[in-house]
């Protein structure tokens, strides 16, 4: 296994500095629709202390620190009817959402500051994983990959776990190929790590009372191509996955869904049914839609290279995220879809 290095860019500051919102859209529940008038917001200047987790902006308390001596760790997890019921969500600090063949979708589920037991389905990688799991330096546990894709994740540096390493086991009670699990909290123990490292914080975390007022939304969908759409409903203080596949107790506790419509090309295979393999090209910019405590906030997100990490920003300048569970939709700029309603 190769020696880490975190990633080049350090913990950042939390910008200080006046954030104008796009307060109020047309109505219709669209996010297709023009930029929303502005509204004065203050950002108190701080900065991303190692006192709080990275890839949830939480403070860390008790006798933990937030560099482990083991890297964040992604789990790569079927999302379909199939694999219900889901095992490990919520432990996960943070959940991606990705496209994958047949619009369907797959997750990949980061655990850093809790490493739970059985976890899974464990489904294969696809090449825009790189982009998803680079800017934290982690690593993969996943049942494999097409060779072209494994040619190009070890390319990038990233070290994976498959079937046959330490904790993989099948479950019998279910079936192929929705049956493979592994016990998470062996197989980091095979993860090569240089000591005890902080990785860079995955999206550029803020206060609660500086998140802007936004517009009110309180449900929303995200479909991905005319295939899957994940629901959502802000009920209790959280967003609540109206068809998720988790089981009952075990669903990931998202303060916040972080959309970003992203550019989806082809990745040059097919898989075993013939279906064209999609790959999300996660560099570049594009919309970027914030729903936290039933509002909804606009901007735009950005990320230079594959191992960068995202900025968020409207206008007038750097955008926050406040510090809690995230789940990343990664929705199609073309052929997906977000709706909202109040």
């Amino acid at each position: 296994m190769r020696t880490r290095a975190v990633t080049a860019k350090a913990a950042a500051a939390a910008l200080a500095t006046s954030l104008l919102l796009a307060a109020c859209g047309d109505g219709d529940g669209s996010d297709e629709k023009s930029a929303d008038g502005p509204e004065a917001q203050n950002v108190a200047a701080g900065s991303t202390l190692d006192s709080t987790w990275p890839l949830t902006g939480l403070p860390v308390t008790g006798d933990d620190e937030a560099a482990q001596d083991h890297p964040v760790m992604v789990l790569k997890m079927d999302n379909t009817y199939a694999s219900a019921p889901q095992q490990g969500l919520s432990s996960a600090d943070l959940v991606v959402e990705e496209l994958v063949e047949g619009g369907m979708t797959r997750l990949a589920a980061f655990y850093y500051s809790k490493i739970p037991g059985d976890v899974g389905p464990v489904r294969s990688m696809r090449a825009s994983d790189i982009g998803i799991v680079s800017p934290v330096d982690a690593d993969v546990v996943t049942s494999g990959a097409a060779q072209v894709t494994l040619n190009r994740i070890t390319s990038a540096g990233i070290d994976y776990f498959t079937e046959g390493d330490k904790g993989f086991y099948r479950e019998s009670s279910r079936s192929a190929p929705y049956n493979l699990f592994t016990n998470m909290s062996e197989t980091v123990t095979l993860a090569d790590q240089d000591g005890p490292k902080r990785p860079a914080d995955y999206l550029p975390w803020g206060a609660e009372e500086d998140f802007p007022q936004g517009q009110p939304a309180r449900t929303l969908a995200a479909s991905f191509s005319g295939g899957h759409t994940t629901n959502w409903t802000f009920k209790n203080g959280a967003y609540v996955n109206e068809n998720t596949y988790a089981g009952a107790g075990d669903e990931f506790p998202a303060d916040t869904v972080l959309v970003l419509r992203v550019k989806v090309g082809d990745a040059g295979y097919r898989d075993p049914a013939g279906n064209p393999v999609p790959e999300t090209h996660f560099t570049g910019q594009g919309q970027a839609l914030i729903f936290h405590d039933g509002r909804l906030v606009r901007g735009q997100w950005t990320k230079d290279g594959l191992d960068d990490t995202i900025d968020l920003r409207t206008e007038a300048g750097g955008l926050t995220v406040p510090a809690g569970h995230v789940w990343i939709e990664l929705v199609p700029a073309t052929g997906g879809k977000v709706t909202f309603g109040k």
